[in-house]
């Protein structure tokens, strides 16, 4: 089973959401879960409602069961502080160099680097342990960078090609390269069920397994349940109108009478209902072309209300069901 969860998907989808509530569902029944971000959006912070995260790894969440979730805000700039330290016993000198401005130009203009140090941050979170000898983590998630960017952004061992073929800076990439292509590590794409995000999904794969990552599942997010099918609504539409009418008196909306409000809602009623049942009818074919790419799918619902700490729960317990079905 993978011990390392990327979770990437096209903007707007709900990445960061789904890759929360995939860490609140794995660390389910006493597991401990590190949920890492890499943009530095602090959209973690946002949807646990806690303060800003800090470079350092902080329990912001406990899971039904025990569990507990630790977040990680990886900063780049510090993450290469913590390589010099590493590497180079570089902890004062590196300071000074930050406070000239070199950190910053070196993770800016040299991008393969950032990401060894970003991908390099959670693939070390993985491998520690304690010492018990187990590991610090059942299961690390990395809310990661979109769809567009993912598999660049992974492939770190190419991006560090051109900056060193030797050396601590080549042996960490090919470190993290061992990790991102073992069968501890899967990439998750959330996806809705609109062409755009279903198209962009069904190239980020391809593009993935190209490079020989390992695709986990696809998680189709804000699921809206389908109210009518296409039969009902022709239906309505043919020879239901004064059923649907005396309905809605029923209901207080008016009179049923030839020209009355509850006779007056129906065609605005039934052209709504066209809507969603085109809708419906879309969706099934998006679903057919995810279906197609013969992956585990999962599915979340729409919450309405939007995504507060309980709607966060209340998805984990959701995905956690269907993860493990």
């Amino acid at each position: 089973m993978s011990r390392l969860h990327v979770v990437s998907g096209k903007g707007g989808t709900g990445k960061t959401t789904v890759a929360a509530a995939l860490a609140l569902a794995l660390a389910t029944g006493g597991r401990r879960t590190l949920l890492v971000e890499v943009e530095g959006r602090q959209g973690i912070a946002q949807l646990f409602e806690t303060a800003t995260l800090p470079y350092e790894e902080r329990k912001i969440a406990v899971a039904p069961g025990g569990g507990e979730v630790f977040a990680l805000a990886i900063d780049p700039e510090l993450a290469l502080l913590d390589y010099l330290q590493m590497f180079y016993k570089m902890g004062s000198a590196g300071r000074a160099l930050k406070k000239l401005g070199a950190i910053d130009f070196a993770t800016t203009v040299a991008p393969g680097l950032r990401d060894v140090l970003l991908t390099g941050k959670a693939c070390e979170a993985v491998r520690r342990k304690g010492k018990d000898g187990r590991f610090a983590y059942d299961s690390v998630v990395m809310d990661a960078p979109p769809t567009g960017r993912i598999t660049r952004f992974l492939n770190v061992n190419d991006e560090v090609a051109g900056l060193a073929r030797v050396g601590p800076i080549h042996n960490q990439a090919q470190a993290v390269m061992r990790v991102l292509k073992s069968p501890e590590t899967a990439v998750h794409l959330v996806t809705l069920l609109e062409e755009m995000p279903v198209q962009e999904t069904v190239d980020g794969i391809a593009e993935l397994r190209d490079e020989d990552l390992a695709v986990g599942a696809v998680v189709i997010n804000m699921v809206r349940p389908a109210i009518l099918d296409a039969a009902a609504v022709d239906l309505a539409a043919t020879g239901g109108r004064a059923g649907i009418a005396r309905a809605l008196a029923a209901a207080g909306l008016g009179s049923a009478r030839p020209g009355g409000r509850a006779e007056q809602l129906v065609e605005p009623l039934i052209e709504q209902a066209h809507e969603h049942a085109e809708r419906v009818g879309l969706e099934r074919v998006q679903r057919a072309e995810l279906a197609r790419l013969g992956l585990p799918t999962h599915e979340l619902e729409q919450l309405t209300e939007g995504v507060d700490l309980a709607g966060l729960y209340r998805l984990a317990a959701d995905l956690r069901k269907q993860w493990l079905a």
